[in-house]
Formats: structure tokens, sequence, C-alpha cells
């Protein structure tokens, strides 16, 4: 006979049982990515120390082939990390989820980025997708930045060509120390973060609970204080973004793709590895003179003995550097001028900038010289001028320096195309610089006595180069066409 004890002891055992399989399920749940819509999204970055997002579309088949590795990686990282608010895996479906797609410039699927503290992280995660790589890849994420120091001594001993932020606090504990923290979490790929707390610091405190300097690169007593609210995240993290993001960047074969998918020119310094005072003046220049471009030109510089292929597509060699060229993602133009002798001369480099923006370098190259310049007349000897643009000549004819005859307008606006896309340079439907015609019938009308133009056989600029070091069709559906930039 069953009593009410037996009763009893079944009903705790079924509440034991289901309990345990909601708590199972519970956590199989939380260890796969999460599915992030607009009214969640916001909420998951802000909570979460780290969230790693799979921006994707269920069409496209690298998104397919990365779907149920990332739910894998998801797993894997939920054990190594199971403290609630540490990391998350979430995946946005931007077909559903347009608004999301829209605000984070998403322009190829699968796009794997980064959030921290809520914030995006500008570098996307472009290695191998595999479990493995995308579980170390967070792994090292989760890693403390903050050197630790034990003396003040070892602050004397940094690497010089590194930019380094350096703090001294009374303890770990402070507001100041976490904000610190959090900063250099937000910025662990462009400094390097150092901290010396306790006791050890109280001769560089002088009382205050914090002391926060930059020391620039290739420097060791020369330190920047920081002089603002140490509590506040948004003034320091913007201080410290201005001193550890340089003006001008270095472009290597790892940074090359997502430089290029910034979509802006490229002002680029080719040099000697050991010429740094050619680099150093070039910064200066930047600095001095293009300021106010810095949000429509990428400003960079590249070893020359690396890149030699487009030194090679612009006529040049490594025994002609330092070479300074733009390259608008549709031509390359040389600097018209004497790097050595002319980069500090006041006003060029920031004409070469407006002459791209205003299309004058394109327009140039095309059509010949604007019809302000007078027309070269025969047996006369040009007269030199600052915005006559020299057409590269490769040292080899390559293939790829020829020119297609469709050309966009001006290559310093984005996204716009001229009004004779689809028809050769120059007059429509007609050669460009009217090649065929018979000599003396160029594109200015003259009078029978007047002395005898001849008509300009143009060179065309060679392609950009850079270009093609955007992301591979081989690795993402891409949202834009080349044409588009």
């Amino acid at each position: 006979m069953v009593t009410q004890n037996s009763f009893a002891i079944l009903f705790s055992r079924s509440t034991c049982l289901l309990a345990a399989m909601v708590c199972l399920l519970s956590v199989g749940t939380r260890a796969e990515s999460q599915v992030l819509t607009t009214s969640t999204f916001n909420n998951v970055v802000s909570t979460h120390e780290l969230v790693f997002v799979n921006f994707y579309a269920d069409w496209c088949r690298f998104s397919q082939i990365l779907a149920p590795v990332f739910d894998e990686a998801a797993k894997k990282v939920k054990e190594l990390f199971p403290d609630q608010g540490k990391v998350a895996f979430g995946k946005v479906d931007c077909d559903r989820e347009t608004s999301i797609s829209t605000q984070y410039h998403i322009s190829k699927y699968p796009t794997l980025k980064l959030f921290r503290n809520g914030q995006a992280v500008k570098k996307e995660y472009r290695g191998q997708r595999s479990v493995e790589a995308l579980t170390e890849f967070v792994r090292k994420q989760l890693e403390d930045t903050v050197q630790q120091h034990g003396k003040l001594e070892e602050l004397d001993e940094l690497q010089d060509k590194k930019r380094n932020m350096i703090g001294y606090f009374s303890d770990k504990e402070t507001d100041s120390y976490k904000t610190y923290r959090r900063v250099a979490m937000q910025l662990r790929d462009d400094c390097v973060f150092h901290a010396a707390v306790g006791p050890i610091s109280d001769g560089e405190r002088a009382g205050a609970e914090s002391k926060i300097v930059f020391r620039p690169p290739n420097t060791r007593h020369e330190d920047v204080g920081y002089t603002g609210e140490t509590h506040n995240f948004d003034f320091m993290a913007q201080w410290m973004h201005d001193r550890c993001v340089p003006l001008v960047r270095e472009i290597t074969f790892e940074n090359a793709e997502e430089l290029t998918e910034e979509g802006l020119p490229f002002l680029i310094l080719f040099h000697k590895l050991e010429d740094t005072e050619i680099v150093e003046r070039f910064n200066n220049a930047v600095q001095r003179e293009l300021l106010g471009d810095k949000n429509a030109v990428n400003f960079l510089i590249a070893d020359g003995s690396k890149f030699t292929h487009p030194l090679h597509h612009l006529g040049k060699s490594s025994n002609d550097l330092p070479v300074l060229a733009i390259d608008s993602f549709r031509h390359m133009y040389l600097f018209p001028h004497d790097v050595k002798k002319d980069l500090d001369t006041p006003g060029l480099l920031k004409k070469f900038i407006d002459d791209l923006h205003s299309g004058k370098l394109h327009r140039e190259f095309h059509h010949g010289p604007d019809p302000a310049q007078p027309a070269q007349i025969d047996n006369q000897e040009p007269a030199a001028s600052p915005t006559d643009y020299p057409v590269p000549t490769p040292t080899q004819a390559p293939s790829e320096g020829k020119e297609s005859a469709s050309v966009a307008a001006s290559d310093g606006n984005q996204g716009q195309q001229d009004n004779t896309q689809g028809q050769p340079a120059g007059n429509q439907g007609q050669p460009d610089g009217n090649q065929g015609q018979p000599e003396g019938q160029g594109h200015l009308p003259h009078d029978k006595d007047q002395p005898t133009v001849k008509a300009e056989v143009l060179t065309s600029p060679p392609e950009s180069v850079f270009k093609n070091l955007k992301p591979s069709g081989q690795r993402y559906t891409m949202l834009k066409f080349d044409d588009e930039l």
C-alpha cells in the first residue's frame, strides 16, 4: 500500500530530476551563440565585458559554413569563462535586422566584430574560421592587457619604438584604476599599457589617488601627463585614443586588408627602413598641413623594400626611395615634386590632396592641363609649373597598367561616378586625346595664321594596386562592387 510518505519521496525525486533537466537545457542554451535582434542587441553588448558578434545572411554560403563553427566555439568559450557577464557570442541576421547592420556599416558576409564594454572595437576578426582559432582569439582578448610593474626602474626600460601609457595608482580597487583598465582593453592594439600600484608609486603620485602619463615612441623622460578626470571613461578614452592611434600609420601585409576596407584614399610614403628622418618629416608635414583631411585620407608609410610591386607600378624602384604617391583605389598618382627637397615646402602637400578631391589629378591625366593653362606650341620649351603632374611609366609594361575605357570622374569623391561612365575618356564616343586625327587638330581650335598646336598623346595613370588587397571574394560575400568606391 502506497503511503503518503511514499508520494512525498516520489514527488521530491521527480522535482529534482525536472530541475536538473531544466538546468542542463539552460546551460546548453546559454553556451550557444545568442540570436541578437533590435530589441536585445544593446542590452547584451552593454552587460558583458566582451561580446563576439557574427553578422551574417542565411543565403551566404560563407555564413552557412561558419554557423556551426561559431556555435561550437561559443560552447568552448563558455566552458572556459562561465562567469555571468564575462563573455557572450551573438549573431545578427542582417536581412532581418537591417538597422543593426546599417549602424555598424556591414558591407560583407560574414563579418565578425568584437564589442568591449558596450562599444564596438574598430578592428574586425580576420583570422582563420575554425573552432580552435575563434576560441583562442577570444581567450586572448580576455587577458588583462595592463602590464604590472613591481619596480619603477622597469618603466625606464620600456621599448622605445612603442607607444606606452603608464599609470601610477594607490590601489586596484579605485575607480581611476578600473577606468584605466577599461580604456586599456579598448585600445590594447594601439598602445602598451603599464601600471605601478601601491607604495612603489607614492613618489610619482605625490599624495594623489593616481597619475597617468603617455610616453611617445623613442623617448625616455618626455612623458605627457593626463590632466582630465580619472573617473571619466569617455574623456580618458578620447585623450588616450588621440595619442595611441597615430595620424600617420604604417601599412603592412598584415593590416592592408583592414586599411583598404576603410575606403579612404591612401597618401603613402614609400621609404627605406633606415631612413627615419624622412618619416619624421612626413609626419610633421601631415600634422602641419593635413590635419583637416584626416577623415578623408589615410596617411601611411610603407617599407619600400617590401612593397616593391606598387613602386614598379609607378615606374620606380627601391633606388628611387623615398617615393610619395596617392592611391585613390582607382588610380595611382605621383607627387609632382622632389620628395627630399620639397616635402617641407608649405602648401605643396596640401595642394596635392586638394587636387585629388577636386578631380584635378584625374582630369589632367585624361584630358590634359586644365583650360587655364596655355597649350604647348611646337619647338617651345614647356614652362615649369607646380601643377604639372608627372605621368608614371612602369619599368616594364604590365598588362594591369592599361586602363579600361570606362573611367570614373573624381577619384577623391568616393561612390560618385562621372556622367561619361561607359564612354571613353575625353569627348564621349571619341578616342582620348583625339588620337587618329591629323597632326594639328587637337582639342583647341586655332586660326590658320596661328602656330600649329600639336595634339597631346596622354598616358593614363596606373591603376590602383592597393584595391587588390581588399577583402577577398573567396572568404566573403561582398555587398558593394569595387567600382562603387
